[in-house]
């Protein structure tokens, strides 16, 4: 009996020594989680070091605003103010993102065709000013020139015209989209038509009040866009160099100013390899690079700048980050060339990252477009930034807003990425300079961090991407001296865009986007 009271003795004084230990981990690890909330991490702004002048951040008008445009207007006032107002209401709560650019879809005629274009749902097929039998109407694509003007009078400077098509006057099957996908839809016999077509499209504009800055002639020439989902074709490079050239005199006969934009290649990658397109890939070399046979650096009024497509190309991580550091090193090459990034919304399913599929207005889409955007600025040093549609009336992850799918009337909510966009494009305007960040001690990772001189140098500009759960605390300084941001603006699962008070030390709420204004 005592020796079994001596065991249950043991028993007992391990079990106790076992707790105790227990708790004694548990204690270190809650220290320990306590340690890592209240560590301050410290982020210095280099502003003696820049990198890429910011051009705008913009969005496109297709396919909805064709419609949405004609809607009642206290309704697309409201959408147009979300878009592009850069003033805060009574409680300092921005009423828009302050786009810079705003995108014209020229459509190829499909719309005037009807069911007749081979494209079966409606709203994606696309109006031009141009009838079917040759004439020009000015009346046509109210909706799309009512945003466009008020894109204008919200300040909106940048309005760039977008084609996703050749008009089926031209085209060889006289649908907005390729037959097969083998060549392109544009016959060389044409090639003079389109061309004076464009300057036509651009000198009405001007009548009807809009400026013409850029138009993009050549859409994601990559793809085959036969299946008539959509207007869209082919181009190989050799022919995108004799169509811009010809393009190029008509707009000089046409005194026009308007500068050329191409080729909004569908993938990043497409401008510096030719990986599974060839003739349609290498788009650098091939356009910019003087001793290539297409060659078309010199054009009067071609601009100084390459666009691509970020799709595709956003995870996993070594994609996210080696296309980008890719396109950075072949584009040092061309001292004076700048890079856009013109389209992207969430396609696909990311490597399980987050699916295209499925409207969400929730923080986590915006947190992943806001990665995104992080990397394009501050990898590729693309000095323009481009959502996709800026309204969609889709149960997809592409609209900034999104409204029922009615012509006529209807109702419409914002999404967390419209506010997501506006942590950059509210606050970083055209001739900003993205400047040198550093921290002293490492960030978690997924956290982000990317800064800005503001176009007069007299602000810095701090957009902080924290995607975790728990919140973190920073500080930042320059030049060895302690900063105190003068206003802060948060989007998170309960704000958009909500000015936040901040003193030196700042705890950066999880899931949450930041920008912080010094």
């Amino acid at each position: 009996m005592i020796k079994n009271f001596q065991s249950y003795f043991l028993l007992i004084t391990f079990h106790l020594f076992f707790i105790s230990c227990q708790h004694e981990n548990n204690d270190g690890e809650k220290k320990t989680i306590e340690e890592n909330s209240d560590k301050v991490i410290t982020i210095t702004i280099e502003d003696n070091v820049s990198f890429q002048t910011i051009d705008n951040f913009g969005a496109s008008d297709a396919w909805s605003i064709q419609h949405i445009g004609n809607w009642p207007d206290p309704k697309k006032q409201k959408i147009a103010q979300l878009l592009f107002s850069q003033e805060l209401d009574e409680n300092k709560h921005p009423l828009g993102i302050g786009l810079s650019l705003w995108r014209f879809n020229l459509g190829a005629g499909s719309a005037q065709q009807g069911s007749d274009s081979g494209i079966a749902d409606e709203w994606r097929r696309a109006d031009s000013f141009l009838e079917l039998n040759g004439t020009y109407s000015w009346q046509r694509q109210s909706g799309q020139v009512w945003f466009a003007k008020a894109a204008k009078d919200y300040g909106v400077d940048q309005l760039l015209v977008f084609l996703n098509s050749p008009h089926v006057n031209f085209t060889r099957n006289k649908k907005a989209f390729s037959t097969s996908g083998q060549q392109s839809n544009l016959a060389e016999v044409n090639y003079q038509k389109f061309a004076d077509y464009l300057s036509n499209s651009i000198k009405g504009m001007e009548k009807l009040g809009l400026t013409v800055d850029i138009v993009s002639p050549f859409n994601e020439p990559q793809w085959d866009w036969a299946d008539g989902g959509q207007e869209g074709s082919p181009f190989w490079n050799d022919e995108i160099t004799a169509i811009t050239r010809i393009i190029n005199n008509s707009f000089t006969e046409n005194n026009i100013a308007t500068k050329i934009d191409l080729p909004e290649a569908a993938q990043l990658n497409y401008l510096f390899e030719d990986d599974n397109k060839p003739g349609r890939g290498s788009q650098l070399n091939y356009f910019f690079d003087e001793n290539s046979p297409g060659y078309i650096g010199n054009l009067e009024h071609l601009g100084q700048v390459i666009s691509g497509h970020s799709y595709f190309t956003t995870s996993p991580k070594s994609k996210l980050v080696g296309e980008r550091k890719k396109l950075k090193q072949n584009l040092q090459k061309f001292q004076n060339l700048k890079y856009w990034m013109s389209e992207y919304c969430i396609l696909g399913d990311n490597d399980g990252e987050i699916e295209g599929n499925g409207k969400d207005l929730g923080i986590a889409p915006a947190l992943y477009m806001a990665k995104v955007i992080h990397h394009d600025l501050s990898i590729a040093n693309a000095s323009a930034w481009h959502w996709w549609t800026a309204v969609s009336v889709y149960d997809y992850k592409d609209g900034l807003i999104y409204t029922d799918k009615n012509k006529e009337d209807g109702n419409f909510e914002a999404s967390k990425m419209l506010w997501a966009l506006g942590n950059y494009s509210r606050f970083i305007r055209p001739g900003a300079k993205r400047i040198q960040i550093s921290t002293e001690n490492e960030l978690p990772e997924g956290v982000l961090v990317s800064g800005f001189n503001s176009p007069d140098n007299q602000e810095h500009i701090l957009v902080l991407i924290n995607p975790l759960d728990k919140a973190i605390q920073v500080q930042f300084k320059n030049d060895e001296k302690s900063l105190t941001p003068k206003s802060s603006y948060v989007t998170s699962s309960d704000k958009n865009l909500a000015p936040v008070e901040y003193g030196a030390k700042i705890l950066l709420a999880g899931k949450s986007i930041t920008t912080l204004i010094f």
